[in-house]
């Protein structure tokens, strides 16, 4: 049975990386994990021949150290590793000063698995006291995006990937579900704000509860979404199996997975514009890595069947290959925002680079299967 299902499997990729310009023996593991390090390695080589466009505790960055510390226990790559930890040490192992604030303290997430890695729980002590302080603050706020709420309440979809992560690992390697409950209790009410039952997507925040795009369809951003499923994936991976909102989280995932296959293009991306593809033609990175990755991780932990959703992870994967420049640069990522937008070739971000990264680890796990 195995056996058969790994020919079916190769028959799969041989066709579909046809398709996408690349040989039948394009996609191995070996080939994966080459060309995600290919990637690191300019991302790494970037920051360090032309410094830190935002601070190193920015949510970009947190972004990309989320795909460096996945791409890194694959063989435990000290150089990436002690990339991180110098990092947390630069930091002295502190968030960004938005204390509430999810961007700031994205950060968080790297401190507590290299602390899960390294047992030293020394590098999320800072962190987990800034937790039980906002867990000891009422969250009864309107979640209307005004009046600076980004800096007190995950009032936009973004925040997803941002701050539940980071409480749902800290569990992890407190052993303290405490910071999962709380996480999840803020994930929903999130959810009831920004999520349409009806598309099975997010808006990604109150402001674009009326709008619409030019072909008259819902404003629903790709990387928004990304964020969320990519989000959703890292609270599912600390949660125990019997975790009561368990259930609750894999509804939600499946009824989101089945809606973003549809939604995906021929060239294999998921373009700026979810509903309104055709006005934002050219292919985005950023968002289809991080459903690349949701989808993988689904696939590989049992919930998503194989036969269904591999031919759109394949697809995403051939994309996301090929907007490697020669040099291991990631293009297509469309810049900082908060709605669809053009990008181009040359455009790039590390929270691309992280989402490849995430992606790349979950197809290594997959081939190897």
């Amino acid at each position: 049975m195995k056996r058969n299902a790994q020919k079916v499997l190769g028959i799969m990729v041989g066709l579909l990386f046809v398709q996408q310009g690349f040989s039948q023996q394009a996609l191995t593991a070996d080939s994966i994990y080459r060309i995600s390090k290919k990637a690191g390695d300019w991302q790494l080589q970037l920051w360090r021949t032309q410094g830190w466009p935002h601070p190193e505790y920015h949510w970009t960055n947190g972004a990309a150290y989320a795909g460096l510390i996945a791409f890194a226990k694959q063989k435990g790559d000290t150089v990436y590793f002690d990339f991180l930890k110098h990092i947390g040490s630069d930091l002295n192992w502190n968030t960004g000063p938005g204390r509430s604030n999810a961007d700031d303290y994205c950060v968080g997430q790297t401190f507590a698995q290299l602390a899960m890695v390294f047992h030293e729980p020394s590098w999320i002590r800072q962190f987990r006291n800034q937790a039980d302080s906002i867990m000891n603050r009422p969250h009864t706020e309107s979640l209307e995006f005004k009046d600076g709420i980004v800096a007190r309440e995950w009032a936009w979809c973004d925040a997803l990937f941002m701050g539940p992560p980071a409480f749902a690992y800290l569990a992890s390697v407190t052993k303290d579900l405490k910071y999962l409950d709380s996480a999840s209790v803020w994930w929903w009410r999130t959810t009831d704000y920004l999520y349409d039952k009806d598309e099975h997507l997010y808006y990604r925040d109150s402001r674009f509860f009326g709008q619409r795009e030019k072909n008259g369809s819902k404003v629903f951003w790709s990387r928004g979404n990304g964020w969320v499923m990519a989000g959703m994936v890292r609270m599912m991976e600390n949660m125990p199996a019997d975790y009561p909102d368990r259930p609750r989280f894999e509804k939600l995932y499946l009824d989101m997975a089945e809606k973003i296959t549809q939604l995906q293009q021929p060239d294999g991306t998921w373009h700026a514009s979810l509903l309104d593809p055709l006005h934002y033609p050219v292919m985005e990175t950023s968002g289809t890595g991080f459903f690349c990755y949701a989808l993988a991780w689904g696939i590989e932990h049992g919930i998503l069947k194989k036969s269904a959703y591999m031919p759109a992870v394949l697809k995403a994967w051939a994309a996301l290959s090929g907007s490697i420049h020669a040099d291991g640069k990631l293009g297509n990522v469309q810049q900082i925002g908060e709605k669809p937008e053009t990008v181009t070739a040359d455009d790039t971000e590390s929270y691309g680079v992280g989402a490849f990264l995430l992606a790349g680890s979950e197809m290594v796990r997959i081939v190897r299967q």
